[in-house]
């Protein structure tokens, strides 16, 4: 749980409606609200949720407006999610990780190889599928807006190519704090180490994991590619990341500005995976000039094995009724 001074610390800065400013002061709206991000402010994400807050004081008139704090400043996303649900943060863009734990329905889209391209996870998730999923987050204190794009994760460490899962055996691999994706990489015969995000490159460094797995701008723009120098594709997760809102101040609004809010938010998912896109093409080649070895893997193995243990996480009807939706939406699949 998260300890009673950041507790203050976040809802102080919340209240003060931006104190801590990224860029400079400007006029307080007449409502700014605040959002959190552990990336930093120039990742897809963040400028997203920005494009976010801009469509908001538009069609609010002035009314409404937002203030980010990002680069982790609040904290990780365990700790701004709990701040979130009790309303010290109005907004947060998170990984599905944390939310696993609590609403056990998020686990569908974050199974592995259950996507088969960016495409089919977009598709699937821009369904129906996707409201249902974010729908289920009401119950937790968190009202579900929308999904954006995280792209495709494979493993990178500081000993060698991975070709097989036999490579990945006694591997200390980070993995963000989740049951899902401790089980997902034990099930390779690799240790998983639970770890934020912003304590791997001195991990790394340090010798205390070998690796762990993510997506191109991440290895890229947390700079672990500077010690972790292989780079391995087997592309084992398209998990998407969410943009929440508290309920306690979604209860605030009238259904006016709610419904604003949520338009809002789902039209800032095409431009964050425009951004993404091409921040994909940035670090593949920031990575490749860099000299780290990159090798495609047959994902086939890495799938038999990880798919089995589909079965421990996938409990209720509800969820395997999303997963069957889901691969029927697979191309060639009627």
């Amino acid at each position: 749980m998260i300890n009673i001074g950041r507790r203050k610390l976040i809802a102080g800065a919340a209240a003060t409606g931006g104190m801590l400013a990224l860029g400079g002061c400007k006029p307080r709206l007449s409502n700014l609200l605040t959002s959190a991000d552990t990336h930093v402010r120039d990742y897809p994400t963040v400028q997203a949720v920005e494009r976010f807050g801009k469509l908001l004081e538009e069609r609010t008139g002035g009314r409404l407006g937002l203030k980010i704090y990002s680069g982790g400043q609040l904290g990780n996303e365990r700790d701004t999610l709990e701040i979130t649900t009790f309303g010290g943060l109005d907004f947060n863009r998170v990984n599905l990780a944390p939310l696993n734990s609590i609403e056990p329905t998020t686990r569908v889209p974050s199974l592995p190889f259950l996507f088969e391209s960016t495409e089919h996870m977009r598709t699937s998730l821009d369904s129906e599928i996707g409201d249902e999923i974010l729908a289920t987050l009401e119950r937790h204190g968190l009202i579900g807006l929308c999904f954006y794009d995280s792209g495709a994760r494979s493993f990178y460490n500081t000993r060698g190519p991975i070709t097989s899962p036999e490579d990945m055996r006694g591997l200390k691999l980070r993995v963000p704090g989740s049951d899902l994706y401790v089980a997902m990489v034990k099930a390779l015969g690799a240790d998983a180490v639970p770890m934020p995000l912003d304590e791997v490159y001195q991990s790394l460094s340090q010798g205390v994991i070998d690796g762990a797995e993510n997506n191109w701008p991440s290895f890229d723009i947390g700079r672990h590619y500077e010690v972790a120098r292989y780079y391995s594709l087997t592309r084992h997760l398209l998990a998407p990341e969410a943009f929440v809102m508290s309920k306690i101040s979604w209860d605030k609004l009238s259904a006016e500005d709610q419904a604003v809010v949520r338009q809002s938010a789902k039209d800032s998912v095409p431009y964050l995976r425009t951004l993404w896109d091409a921040q994909v093409e940035k670090s593949m080649k920031v990575i490749e000039d860099a000299g780290v070895e990159v090798n495609e893997v047959d994902p086939a193995p890495f799938a038999e094995m990880m798919t089995d243990m589909w079965a421990d996480f996938i409990d209720t009807a509800e969820q395997q009724d999303l997963v069957d939706r889901i691969l029927a939406m697979r191309k060639g699949t009627s």
